[in-house]
């Protein structure tokens, strides 16, 4: 075998990540617009009971505020060689040099049974916190995939 040249057998080693985006699951989004209009059509079924169109009404346009964030800002959370880019308020987005990024951690809680992760991103002047939902990925995993990312652009 020739030097530099690959056997059948042989495969080279896959290039390391370069950059990366996470978004929320398209499935969770269609849950959320689901319950949208089943919650909208459960206030047209409860027109003659004031208090209860009122709490169908209000619930509708809270599931329908979260449906419309997933399809504006799908994307969380994006990441290359230069820095990331993170959703902010309702559907604005940061673009944050790595040089900027003081520490990326996993936040895990257990609450009433339930286990949760966060990946929290810290800036020093802002905390940008993403769960799983918004990730559609275990945030552990994300935190690793970043450091890779990072790292390959020479500013880790």
């Amino acid at each position: 075998m020739r030097s530099g040249a690959f056997s059948e057998h042989e495969q080279p080693a896959p290039a390391p990540p370069s950059d990366g985006r996470w978004r929320v699951s398209p499935g969770f989004t269609a849950l959320k617009c689901a319950v949208t209009v089943v919650l909208a059509l459960a206030a047209a079924f409860f027109a003659e009971d004031r208090a209860a169109l009122s709490a169908a009404i209000v619930a509708a346009v809270v599931a329908g505020g979260y449906a419309l964030r997933d399809v504006l800002a799908p994307v969380r959370l994006a990441a290359d060689q230069h820095g990331l880019t993170v959703v902010t308020g309702y559907a604005g987005h940061r673009r944050v040099e790595w040089s900027q990024v003081e520490r990326i951690r996993v936040e895990a809680r257990s609450r009433g049974g339930l286990r949760g992760e966060l990946l929290e991103i810290d800036t020093g002047d802002t905390l940008h916190l993403l769960s799983t939902h918004d990730l559609h990925a275990r945030p552990a995993d994300v935190a690793e995939e970043l450091d890779r990312i990072r790292t390959t652009g020479g500013s880790g």
